[in-house]
């Protein structure tokens, strides 16, 4: 999991990737696919045989493999898909897109090992992948949102310090128009990639708000993800809510410790509800500050080799400590809330965890796609597998139902988050 998704996982935020397909279709595609890129490879030579020794050399897999391999008939696929060529050039009605066929079918051949977790990159999507990971990116700095009957577009939030703050777009603007262009045909992520992407760096957006046409100027730059929300409660309780685990998580997750300690910290609740994951470095560089000397987690890959994630002596953090999970706190999330749990360093409170224990690995081909791969399991220090499984919370606190369906919930009506509190007073009395 050098580098994960969400298939949510971010971009999987208000874009959430994810096509549905009748399974015929399915099928066919995968076989029609996955036979045409074959001939694609046989035309080239050994092109296919090359890039996979070099994904196993990157992967340091390429001795001692004694798993299955994939060992396809070349000469039956490569005769059908040239049937099925054939009958395309002959007799297909409408124009044909060749780029995307050849993209669909690469889309194809990985889809067909039924994993949802490892994926064919086009160079865009590879792209845009990583510019979600890695926490920054060129835009305004804006959370949108599309309804999905109105199709309508507007504005979630605005980070603090980016182009929106400080154009004044204001949560609950309807965006009417882009540089003059109507978005009302748009999708979200149509807008989301021009915006981004625009060679201009200025831009005009039309919006309405409170009936009011207007039209904010702004000026599109590099903008950090906040990944990290803080703020210290009552009884000199730090809490520090974690989105996800990108990049930048590790930086903007010190500071906030940082500043918590200033005010006073004497005791801490972490929340990873909802959190599905993300960079596995940046969750070790983080538990590194919170465990003694010792194991954080460790993979393990289809030969049996081992790989180890450790933390130094250096940090170790010794006050009350809770962890807020739920269902969807996934992969990374879970890797923080299993050695907490683990080393006995904190109260893990809330529900029963998502159950994502497996790893994936971008290898980067030479055309400028990638390839994601599920290429090994993690386990907790003591050994837990909890791939299809997830952590089971030292103190089990469902949401109340009213609250289970709310896209946001005050502090005051949290009943998982008000159990922590309770836990680490109790605590602090003993």
């Amino acid at each position: 999991m050098e580098q994960e998704q969400n298939e949510n996982e971010k971009q999987i935020q208000n874009q959430e990737d994810g096509q549905n397909h009748d399974s015929e279709s399915e099928n066919f595609i995968k076989g029609l696919f996955c036979g045409i890129l074959l001939v694609l490879i046989c035309a080239a030579g050994t092109l296919f045989y090359t890039r996979w020794k070099i994904a196993k050399i990157q992967s340091g897999t390429t001795a001692g493999v004694t798993s299955e391999k994939l060992d396809l008939d070349l000469s039956k696929v490569k005769r059908k898909t040239g049937e099925i060529e054939a009958l395309i050039n002959a007799y297909y009605l409408d124009e044909i897109d060749a780029q995307q066929i050849e993209d669909t079918l690469y889309t194809g051949m990985v889809a067909g090992l039924d994993d949802p977790y490892s994926v064919y990159y086009t160079q865009e999507q590879l792209e845009s992948m990583e510019e979600a990971t890695s926490g920054e990116y060129s835009g305004i700095g804006a959370t949108l949102s599309q309804d999905p009957d109105t199709k309508e577009i507007s504005v979630v939030s605005c980070f603090d310090g980016t182009p929106a703050e400080e154009a004044g777009l204001l949560p609950g603007d309807v965006i009417t128009g882009w540089n003059g262009n109507p978005v009302s045909d748009m999708e979200l992520s149509e807008l989301v990639s021009k915006i981004k992407t625009d060679p201009d760096e200025h831009l005009t957006l039309s919006i309405e708000r409170d009936g009011e046409e207007l039209e904010v100027e702004l000026t599109r730059r590099a903008v950090e993800v906040p990944t990290v929300e803080y703020e210290m409660l009552g009884d000199q309780i730090g809490y520090i809510r974690l989105l996800e685990f990108d990049e930048v998580t590790a930086q903007q997750f010190e500071e906030a410790m940082s500043d918590l300690e200033s005010q006073g910290m004497e005791k801490l609740i972490i929340d990873v509800r909802n959190n599905p994951g993300g960079v596995l470095q940046t969750v070790c560089d983080m538990l590194d500050q919170f465990l003694p000397e010792g194991l954080i987690v460790y993979t393990e890959d289809k030969n049996g080799k081992r790989t180890e994630y450790t933390s130094d002596e250096e940090h170790q953090f010794t006050k009350p400590l809770a962890v807020l999970v739920n269902g969807n706190s996934a992969s990374a999330s879970e890797i923080f809330a299993g050695a907490i749990q683990d080393y006995g360093m904190g109260t893990i409170v809330g529900t029963t965890t998502f159950g994502k224990g497996i790893v994936q690995k971008i290898f980067y081909l030479s055309d400028g796609t990638g390839l994601k791969l599920t290429m090994a399991k993690y386990y907790t220090p003591k050994g837990h597998d909890i791939h299809k499984k997830g952590i089971q919370p030292d103190v089990e606190v469902e949401l109340d139902e009213d609250l289970q369906n709310q896209s946001s919930i005050s502090h005051e009506e949290d009943n998982q988050l008000k159990k922590a509190i309770s836990i680490l007073q109790e605590q602090d009395q003993e």
